[in-house]
């Protein structure tokens, strides 16, 4: 039997993450992962997906190049070679971690973990046998989730996919229904569209990208049907089937048909992994299929804890992102060394669509500032009147930021355009730090930059913008 002061049961992003700020503080440290190093995120979806994503942008650039006086050549594209670079993207990112863990002193145990009654660990090979024995003053659930089915439609990862699935296609499918216009969704749609398949989708809500404020879902809304990808909202998937090598998808609401598609797609959400892990054995707490956690990620069994997308903190929910779980876990280990850290904000945690335009945004929607009965005000500011957007020939999108009446204050900020997944960090910034509209504007930004329209958003709301 191993005896640790903390042990982290799983390696995604926030698993590893806690580990290594565990040992940083001095713990004897050890994490089990059943699988590869990364998790999720660094194997099957941020990284691998953001490498196809650059694929399709280069695609995309290719395609236009005689708008910027460039002729090509009879553009090809090699799709196992796409997805290959791909998985090479990853499988360097996974070496990293791996050396990260020898770095920080961390003993790396390979195998499932499962609680037995007495909060001890047996650790499991593949086959299910027990092959080590851990216990631990303190023990961190970080198993993530995994893609979410649609009613009782399995996953095939050939006609009916994941997003694990969709990563391992050997072929670009000539035509696809997607199911569900989240963030996952949507980069998929953008990414098959740019290697010529025909795009359908589907989306329950009344809005792509629906936690988004709607004037920014509405301009990708706008942009993707430009590009041709047929987009149904307000439409509800009944059941999909595999027919004479086709899948059929059954649609009512606003569109009542059958769509005919050689592969289909679900992307409807997540599911925690909290499975065959053994916390009934212990008592462990459970909500809306998550473990329950206080605002310190104590579960309801003292010296276990629950972070990232398995864990829920309150009835509202969280964002499920990457670096939510890794803040939680620099929170949660801080909060067990009896440091006296500041519970997170979740309003102050961006989120970001990878797609083109880019979608990013943090903080309150408009609509949500509505609800409130909150008294604000919106600069908006275009990037068409941005001078670097149309220079590099983006200038779809615009920035929209909602400011407090009274004080001025960050309330929200989204944007939709060139970059906007780098550009929302400064927003972050001026957010978590109660940021005002005047700190923003008197902020001098680099010209000719995209970031200028984050200053002459800030200039509409207060009526002082230069270049609109």
């Amino acid at each position: 039997m191993k005896e640790f002061d903390i042990v982290v049961i799983g390696a995604g992003p926030g698993g590893y993450t806690a580990a290594i700020r565990a040992s940083q503080l001095g713990f004897k440290t050890a994490i089990i992962e059943k699988d590869k190093l990364g998790g999720v995120c660094l194997n099957w979806g941020c990284i691998p997906t953001k490498a196809l994503l650059k694929s399709a942008e280069l695609m995309n650039t290719f395609s236009h190049s005689k708008e910027f006086g460039i002729t090509a050549g009879d553009i090809k594209f090699n799709f196992p070679q796409i997805i290959e670079r791909s998985r090479k993207v990853a499988f360097a990112s996974e070496k990293g971690v791996q050396y990260l863990m020898k770095k920080n002193n961390i003993e790396v145990i390979n195998g499932k973990g499962v609680f037995n009654p007495d909060k001890s660990i047996d650790v499991l090979d593949s086959d299910g046998n027990s092959v080590e024995k851990i216990i631990s003053q303190h023990i961190i659930i970080a198993t993530g989730a995994r893609p979410r089915k649609l009613g009782n439609v399995n996953f095939d990862d050939i006609k009916i996919l994941s997003s694990t699935g969709a990563l391992l296609l050997k072929d670009i499918p000539k035509s696809i229904t997607i199911v569900g216009s989240g963030a996952i969704g949507i980069e998929f749609a953008y990414f098959y569209n740019a290697f010529g398949a025909d795009v359908t989708i589907i989306e329950m809500l009344p809005a792509i990208l629906p936690i988004e404020d709607k004037e920014i879902s509405d301009v990708v809304s706008r942009e993707f049907r430009k590009k041709g990808i047929k987009i149904h909202t307000g439409t509800k998937t009944e059941s999909v089937e595999i027919s004479n090598n086709n899948v059929c998808t059954t649609v009512s609401g606003k569109l009542e048909d059958t769509i005919v598609s050689d592969a289909v797609l679900i992307a409807v959400g997540i599911q925690a992994n909290i499975d065959n892990l053994g916390i009934e054995n212990i008592g462990i707490e459970t909500f809306k299929n998550g473990i329950k956690v206080n605002e310190n990620y104590q579960t309801s069994v003292a010296g276990i804890y629950a972070i990232g997308d398995v864990a829920l903190i309150n009835p509202e929910g969280k964002p499920w992102l990457a670096h939510t779980a890794s803040a939680e876990a620099i929170n949660c280990i801080e909060k067990i060394k009896g440091l006296h850290n500041a519970n997170i904000d979740y309003k102050n945690i961006p989120g970001c669509t990878y797609c083109q335009p880019q979608v990013a945004s943090i903080g309150y929607t408009e609509e949500e500032v509505k609800k409130l009965n909150i008294k604000y005000k919106v600069g908006k500011f275009p990037f068409t009147a941005n001078g670097k957007a149309r220079a590099i020939g983006e200038s779809a999108g615009l920035v929209k930021l909602i400011f407090d009446e009274e004080y001025g204050e960050l309330l929200g900020a989204h944007i939709v355009g060139p970059e906007a997944t780098e550009l929302i960090s400064e927003l972050v910034y001026a957010k978590t730090n109660e940021g005002t509209w005047k700190s923003i504007l008197h902020s001098i930004h680099p010209h000719p930059s995209l970031s200028e329209a984050i200053m002459e958003s800030a200039g509409v709301a207060l009526s002082e913008a230069i270049n609109i």
